[in-house]
């Protein structure tokens, strides 16, 4: 048998199917016992990539559990801090686990959980 070319085995792979070249690539691994995994991109290594790896949320969703005893105070606090009117701030707070403000600075989130605590709501920052 003559020896392929890259360009003849590219033009091969170009007729097949994406099942016939799944099946292929399963062949071949078995085949040369190797996988066909990505690999990643070399970086730093240990606890010091790990550290990198983890980077500090900028960005955070305010949620509101509960509107609590003063539903109408928690209406009025969710109007002020969001553009909604007062039919669809009212569904927002009778929905349970709504997001009132949605990808915030993190002051931004921890007064808006403030002003809603005090108005009588539970509230999540994730």
């Amino acid at each position: 048998m003559a020896k392929l070319s890259q360009d003849d085995l590219l033009a091969q792979f170009e007729e097949m199917t994406l099942i016939e070249l799944s099946e292929f690539v399963k062949a071949f691994e078995e085949k040369f016992d190797v996988t066909a995994a990505v690999a990643v991109a070399a970086g730093p290594a240990g606890p010091a990539a790990a550290v990198e790896a983890v980077e500090e949320q900028d960005e955070f969703d305010v949620i509101l559990d509960g509107p609590g005893d003063k539903k109408i105070q928690v209406i009025k606090e969710v109007r002020t801090l969001t553009s909604l009117g007062l039919k669809e701030a009212k569904d927002l707070v009778d929905t349970a686990g709504a997001k009132v403000l949605e990808k915030v600075a993190k002051d931004v989130a921890e007064k808006a959980k403030a002003a809603l605590e005090a108005a009588g709501a539970k509230v999540t920052v994730k």
